[in-house]
C-alpha cells in the first residue's frame, strides 16, 4: 500500500483565515496521498483539522450525505456473505456443492477481500476515493446477479469471488473515507457511527430465511444488488473526497513505484493454494494425493516466501516498519490477535446459523431469532469492549486478557449444544460468546490505530481487516473440515440401528445394503436435499409402505442428531485458537500513554 510518512508537509501549503476561508500559499508540495490526509495535523496538535479546509468540523448537509454514501458503502460491503452466509443451505441443496465445494463460496469471498485491502490507499490516490468505491460498487451489483442466476455451485462461487473484490475495495474506504472527512479528535465518534448503521442487517439470517421462504433464495441477490445500487448513486453524486480537491496530488508514477506487487502475487497465491490444499484434503481427495499436497506445500513455500520478501528486500513493503515505531510488542500482539481471533468470529458468523438450521429445523422465524444473539451481540461487544478503554483510560492488557478469556471459554461451551437445551443452555452461551468475541475483533482495529504512528493509520486499518479475514478463512476452512469428515465417516454410518429400532421397516437384502442405502437418505438429509428425500421414500421400493407416512421425519430426526456430534467439533476446536490469543495477551501493555 502506498504510504507516505511526510504527512505534515502536505498539509503545510493550506491555510484558512478567521473566516474559515481557503487561503492557497501555493506552497502545497505534490505529496498528498490518502493515508496522509488521514494523518494531517494543525499547528502540531492532530485533530484539529483546522489547516484542512475539507474537514467538516461540525455537521452540515454536505458531510451528512458523504456519510451516508459512507454507510451504503460499509453495510453493501459486508451484506452479500451475511445474507448469502445465511442461505447456504438452500443454496448447496438447489445447485450442489453439498459435499464441500460450498465452501468456496466463503473462501472465494474472503480471499479477494483480504488480498485487495493492502492495496486501496494506492488505488484511491491514482484514481481518487470515489471512483475506486464506484468500482467496487459495481462489483457488488454484478456479483450478487451472478450467483441469484446461478445453476451450479462453481458459478455462485464466481459471484462471490466478484462480490469479494467490492467488498475488499469498499469496506476500508467506507472506515478510512469517514477519517478524512471530519477531525482527528471526532473520527471514533464518526467511524463508530458509520459501523453501527449495520444494526438493521444483524438479523440478516431472518431476513435471508423470510426471503427464501416467501419466494426462493435467489431473491436475496436483488436486495444485496439493489442497496449496492442506491450506494453507487450516493456515492458518485454526493460523496465528496477530501483528497480529491486539493490542487495537486502525487505523480501516478510514483504511486505505482510505492506499490508492492511482489507481496501481493506470493501473499494472495500463498493463501490460496494452502487454501486449496486444506479444503481438498477434507472432502475431495486423499490427503496422501497429488491434488492435495501440491496446492499445499506450494502455498507454504508461498506464505514463507511473502514473509521473506517483506523482511528483508521489498523497498516498500505493505507492512512498513515505521509501523511499529511507537510500540512494537502491542502492534505484534494485537495483529496475532486479530488473525487467530477471526476464526472464533467466524465460527460463531458461518457456523451457527447453519447449526440452528440442521438441528433445529428450517422455519424461518425459528432460525432468525435462533441467529439473533450474533449480531446484536457481536455490535453490542465492541461498543462495551470500547468503553471500557475508555473507563479504564487504556488498561488494555487487563481488557484483552479478559475477553480473550470469556471468548475462548463461551464459544467452546457451544458445544455442549444438543436438539434438546437450546433454551435455557446454548442460547445464552451463543450470546456470551458473540459479545466476547465483538469485544475482542473491534477494539482490536482500535487498539491498533491508537498505537501507530498517526500517518499510518490508513495503513493499520487495511492490515488488521486484511489478517482478520484471512485468520478467518483459515479457521474456518480447517474447522468445516474436521466436522464434514466427522459427519461423513463416523457419525451418518452409524444410524441405521437407530432408525430402525425406531420402527422404520426396510426390506432386508443384506445388512451393508440396508446400511448403504440409508446412509444414502441421511446424506441426502445431511446435504438438505429435502424434496429428492421425500421422492427417493414415496417411489422407491427400499422403505415398506407400512413406514412410508413416517420415513421422512425418523430420518430427519436422527439426521439432527448425527449433526449435533459433528457441530461440537468446530467449537472444540475454537478453544485452540482463542487459547494462543490469551496467551498472546499476556505479551500486551496499556495504551495509556498514547491516549
Amino acid at each position: 500500500m502506498a504510504v507516505h510518512e511526510d504527512a505534515e508537509k502536505g498539509a503545510a501549503g493550506y491555510n484558512s483565515n478567521s473566516s474559515g476561508e481557503h487561503i492557497d500559499d501555493n506552497r502545497l508540495k505534490p505529496e498528498l496521498t490518502h493515508d496522509s490526509v488521514l494523518g494531517m495535523q494543525s499547528h502540531g496538535h492532530p485533530g484539529d483539522g483546522v489547516d484542512n479546509p475539507y474537514v467538516h468540523q461540525h455537521m452540515d448537509m454536505q458531510l451528512f450525505t458523504s456519510l451516508t454514501a459512507m454507510s451504503f458503502l460499509w453495510i453493501g460491503s459486508q451484506i452479500p456473505l451475511f445474507l448469502f452466509g445465511s442461505v447456504l443451505v438452500d443454496i448447496y441443496g438447489e445447485i450442489g456443492g453439498a459435499g464441500g465445494r460450498w465452501l468456496w463460496m466463503v473462501i472465494g469471498y474472503l480471499i479477494p477481500n483480504a488480498a485487495l485491502c493492502p492495496f486501496v490507499g494506492a488505488l484511491s490516490d491514482l484514481f481518487g476515493r470515489r471512483w475506486v468505491a464506484a468500482v467496487g460498487q459495481i462489483a457488488l451489483i454484478v456479483g450478487p446477479i451472478v450467483v441469484a442466476t446461478s445453476h451450479d455451485i462453481n458459478t455462485a462461487i464466481g459471484g462471490q469471488v466478484i462480490s469479494g473484490f467490492g467488498a475488499g475495495l469498499n469496506e476500508l474506504i467506507a472506515l478510512a473515507g469517514t477519517s478524512e472527512l471530519v477531525p482527528v479528535r471526532k473520527r471514533s465518534a464518526y467511524v463508530g457511527a458509520v459501523v453501527f448503521t449495520i444494526l438493521p442487517f444483524c438479523p440478516s439470517p431472518m431476513w435471508a430465511q423470510l426471503i427464501a421462504k416467501a419466494s426462493n433464495w435467489r431473491y436475496v441477490g436483488i436486495l444485496v444488488g439493489v442497496w449496492n445500487f442506491i450506494g453507487l448513486i450516493l456515492v458518485a453524486f454526493l460523496y465528496k473526497d477530501p483528497a480529491a480537491m486539493y490542487k495537486s496530488k502525487r505523480p501516478a508514477k510514483d504511486v505505482l513505484r510505492e506499490i508492492d506487487y511482489i507481496g501481493g502475487l506470493l501473499s494472495i497465491f500463498g493463501i490460496t493454494c494452502f487454501m486449496m490444499g486444506i479444503q481438498w484434503g477434507a472432502s475431495q481427495y486423499s490427503w496422501g494425493s497429488a491434488h492435495v499436497l501440491v496446492p499445499f506445500i506450494l502455498g507454504v513455500i508461498l506464505i514463507i516466501s511473502f514473509f521473506v520478501w517483506e523482511l528483508k528486500f521489498a523497498r516498500f513493503p505493505m507492512c512498513p516498519k515505521g509501523l511499529f515505531r511507537k510500540d512494537k510488542q502491542s502492534m505484534i500482539v494485537i495483529f496475532l490477535i486479530t488473525f487467530l481471533s477471526g476464526a472464533n468470529f467466524f465460527v460463531l458468523l458461518l457456523f451457527w446459523p447453519t447449526q440452528v438450521y440442521n438441528m433445529y429445523g428450517n422455519d424461518p422465524i425459528g432460525i432468525g431469532i435462533r441467529t439473533l444473539p450474533i449480531g446484536f451481540g457481536i455490535i453490542g461487544g465492541a461498543v462495551i469492549g470500547l468503553v471500557m478503554i475508555g473507563v479504564t483510560k487504556g488498561r488494555t492488557k487487563a481488557l484483552l486478557i479478559f475477553w480473550t478469556v470469556c471468548m475462548t471459554a463461551f464459544t467452546g461451551a457451544i458445544s455442549v449444544a444438543t436438539t434438546k437445551n437450546l433454551t435455557p443452555t446454548v442460547y445464552p452461551l451463543v450470546t456470551l460468546a458473540s459479545i466476547a468475541v465483538g469485544a475482542v475483533i473491534i477494539p482490536c482495529s482500535i487498539i491498533a490505530q491508537v498505537i501507530c504512528p498517526t500517518e499510518f493509520i490508513g495503513t493499520v486499518t487495511a492490515i488488521t481487516l486484511a489478517i482478520r479475514y484471512v485468520g478467518g478463512a483459515i479457521g474456518f476452512t480447517v474447522y468445516y473440515n474436521v466436522f464434514f469428515s466427522k459427519l461423513k465417516h463416523n457419525y451418518l454410518p452409524k444410524l441405521a440401528p437407530s432408525v430402525l429400532t425406531m420402527g422404520l421397516s426396510v426390506k432386508i437384502v443384506s445388512i451393508d445394503q440396508v446400511t448403504a442405502e440409508l446412509t444414502r437418505y441421511f446424506t441426502m438429509a445431511a446435504q438438505g436435499q429435502f424434496k429428492a428425500l421425500e421422492t427417493a421414500i414415496r417411489t422407491e421400493d427400499f422403505i415398506n409402505p407400512s413406514s412410508k407416512d413416517t420415513a421422512y421425519d425418523i430420518i430427519i430426526g436422527v439426521t439432527q442428531e448425527a449433526f449435533a456430534k459433528a457441530y461440537r467439533w468446530p467449537y472444540w476446536i475454537s478453544i485452540a485458537f482463542g487459547g494462543a490469543c490469551i496467551i498472546l495477551a499476556l505479551f500486551m501493555r496499556d495504551i495509556r500513554q498514547h491516549l
